[in-house]
């Protein structure tokens, strides 16, 4: 057998550890390149509307897209978490139908019970999500089904609820007036649900929970094995996203001034859309709170430029559905795990591996 001189044995050490590397920059590639197709997506969208409904872009536009894709953002951060843990969360529009009630059934309409109402609201949210994550995490029942039947039980109450107290009372004053003003000529309610998404985004990157709070969702097996509470995570995920349920039903009261019987209904499942548009998977793991706030502009900014253009209602839906299913088609979801096949870098041979590991071969 002819000896090997020293650089050869020197390449065949490093063969693994090149490997080990090489397999570490795909990863990080894939991770951060599954977000990159919405922001794309929405790039292409402006540049559309720009060019066949100029209108969808102009001032008096923006001041309707703006508040709006702010409450479906917020209504998806909440569905993000669910999402993150492999679940799935249909109980968003009866959360906020009972939760906007509420607020205009405790306050009576009046400023100085304001506050009674919007402690309502949020504890509504949080306790219809503290169900939910108990029924899903600890005892086991399909995510699915069991958010659908709790919504519709809320949806149900929400309806007697307004029948029996709101009598068509509006949303207190400061509420309308702090939700229709505006700093530096933006919306409150968009600088509101944009500071909201910064919190969720960095907590979820550089905090401790955060992180631990992704890796449960990416692999539960492996989480608990490490001694993660995994059950309890799913619990913490469908409670924080009542939570953001219900401040989306107050941002959107605040918009809206009257809490009618579809108050909330449009958000069954758009933010379910937003959510995987924006790149996650609806197996748990990874997700963008930034990603999936672009996704909510997106999904808003598409339902004004139809409205601008004058297409019928039956069309805004062909249409809508037809952009959600190929936002999925090319979600990032899809799109990191065709770059992680391109990108993959070849094992290193068996032979190469063995002489690497005996180097007196």
């Amino acid at each position: 057998m002819t000896p090997l001189v020293r650089g050869d044995q020197n390449a065949l050490l490093a063969a693994p550890s090149l490997h080990r590397r090489s397999a570490e920059y795909v990863a990080t590639a894939t991770a951060g390149a599954r977000f990159v197709p919405v922001w794309v997506a929405t790039g292409v969208l402006v540049i559309v509307a720009a060019i066949i409904a100029p209108g969808t872009i102009q001032h008096t536009s923006w001041a309707y897209v703006l508040p709006y894709m702010t409450i479906l953002a917020v209504a998806a951060l909440g569905q993000m978490l669910v999402i993150m843990q492999g679940g799935i969360d249909l109980s968003t529009p009866g959360v906020m139908s009972l939760g906007g009630n509420l607020i205009v059934g405790v306050s009576l309409g009046r400023d100085h019970r304001l506050a009674l109402g919007l402690l309502a609201c949020l504890a509504l949210g949080a306790g219809v999500g503290l169900v939910n994550g108990i029924l899903v995490g600890i005892a086991r029942l399909n995510p699915l089904i069991v958010t659908l039947a709790v919504g519709q039980i809320v949806a149900a109450y929400s309806l007697r609820y307004a029948r029996e107290n709101t009598n068509s009372l509006p949303v207190p004053p400061a509420l309308t007036s702090w939700a229709t003003g505006k700093d530096l000529g933006i919306s409150s309610v968009f600088w509101t649900g944009a500071a909201l998404t910064l919190v969720v985004a960095l907590l979820l990157r550089y905090s401790v929970p955060g992180r631990r709070f992704q890796a449960v969702g990416a692999n539960p097996r492996a989480a608990w094995m490490t001694g993660l509470h995994v059950r309890t995570h799913v619990v913490f995920a469908y409670t924080a996203a009542g939570t953001l349920y219900a401040i989306a039903a107050i941002l959107l009261a605040g918009i809206r001034i009257y809490v009618d019987p579809a108050f909330g209904s449009a958000y069954l499942l758009a933010p379910i859309a937003a959510v995987v548009i924006a790149g996650a998977s609806l197996s748990g793991g990874l997700a963008s709170a930034t990603s999936t706030w672009v996704a909510a502009l997106s999904l808003t900014l598409l339902t004004q430029m139809l409205l601008v253009l004058g297409l019928s209602t039956a069309l805004q839906y062909i249409v809508f559905g037809a952009a959600i299913i190929t936002g999925m088609l090319i979600s990032g979801d899809r799109f990191a795990a065709l770059l992680g096949r391109v990108l993959r870098p070849a094992a290193p041979s068996t032979g190469q591996v063995e002489m690497g590991n005996n180097p007196t071969s």
